[in-house]
């Protein structure tokens, strides 16, 4: 009879870590370029990749555009896309993403996400901008807005921090703007006295998360910038 409990109460054990494994959040990391390649995706997938797993977050990385079908995809409950650039992908690898963010599922950007896919609104409208410039790689003063949100918690109200700063256009409205950048601190900003640099928003049934930074291999070295990182996808993924 006791051997019998303890068989009973290994196999209850055994489901019950089956079923945590089960829950555990997946992301797919894509950093595939048809445009300018970032000297920083090596660097930054391997630190995505550890700033996740550490967090028990299982990830998966591909630049491979055809392994986004329906059937991949169920697979995972976010996507994250590095430092990508250009066209890449067709009509049902399109139709594929959006019925996967409408599901209730994350799209984590950054850097020249936002220099992706320039023909495809739908896109641009989850990104919730486009790249249009930068100048020089330069430090520049950057004002967390918004200390509450999982990506800006760990930030003081004014961040110093070196990279190569974008200007965008067809900045969609109603994002919650997270950091903004102050065009006095460096030389080149052409967006004014409002310049958005990272934001959030709720995106047809799913959530987005966009950070312009990490153009250089030397910012994903940044425990600040790994932090913010972090709590995009957390954010993305429900886990707040």
């Amino acid at each position: 009879m006791k051997r019998i409990s303890s068989l009973c109460l290994i196999l209850c054990c055994f489901l019950h870590l089956e079923a945590l494994a089960q829950k555990n959040k997946n992301v797919l990391i894509f950093s595939k370029t048809t445009g300018f390649r970032h000297k920083s995706i090596e660097k930054g997938v391997q630190t995505v990749e550890k700033l996740l797993n550490d967090q028990h977050i299982g990830t998966f990385h591909s630049e491979d555009e055809n392994f986004f079908n329906a059937k991949n995809l169920a697979n995972y409950d976010a996507i994250l896309f590095l430092s990508t650039t250009g066209d890449l992908f067709n009509n049902q690898q399109k139709e594929d993403i959006q019925n996967f963010i409408r599901s209730g599922k994350g799209f984590v950007g950054i850097h020249a996400a936002s220099d992706t896919e320039y023909n495809w609104p739908w896109y641009g409208g989850l990104v919730g901008g486009y790249f249009v410039s930068h100048p020089a790689v330069q430090e520049a003063k950057i004002d967390v807005l918004d200390q509450k949100h999982l990506s800006t918690q760990h930030l003081q109200k004014v961040w110093f921090h070196k990279d190569e700063w974008y200007d965008f256009k067809d900045v969609k409205e109603g994002l919650h703007i997270l950091m903004t950048l102050d065009e006095r601190s460096y030389e080149g900003g052409k967006m004014g006295k409002f310049h958005p640099i990272a934001w959030f928003q709720e995106y047809e049934g799913g959530r987005s998360f966009y950070t312009g930074l990490g153009h250089t291999e030397e910012s994903f070295d940044s425990e600040l910038f790994q932090k913010h990182i972090l709590g995009g996808v957390q954010y993305v993924l429900y886990l707040n």
